[in-house]
């Protein structure tokens, strides 16, 4: 199994202890960039790829993504159907 299917089992399970820095990975697979938003966007951060894009919040004050915003990353990509 590769590092790539390993992550993507992982993140489909939903733990409870995945990072943002797993996310960042896990966006790049499929062709996202993050995006800072500018100077003045604080935590808010957006994964970029042409057209489609989803925001968050970095998560702070540590580095663990809350399980509701998983939810909804798992959703995205789903219904975008831009996970294959």
């Amino acid at each position: 199994m590769s590092t790539k299917e390993k992550l993507l089992c992982r993140f489909r399970s939903l733990p409870n202890d995945f990072t943002f820095d797993e996310v960042v990975r896990l966006f790049s697979y499929y062709g996202f960039e993050l995006s800072n938003k500018g100077g003045t966007s604080g935590s808010r951060v957006a994964f970029v790829k042409g057209d489609a894009s989803f925001m968050m919040h970095r998560p702070h004050p540590g580095n663990i993504v809350k399980k509701g915003v998983l939810k909804g990353i798992y959703e995205y990509l789903n219904s975008k159907e831009i996970a294959e």
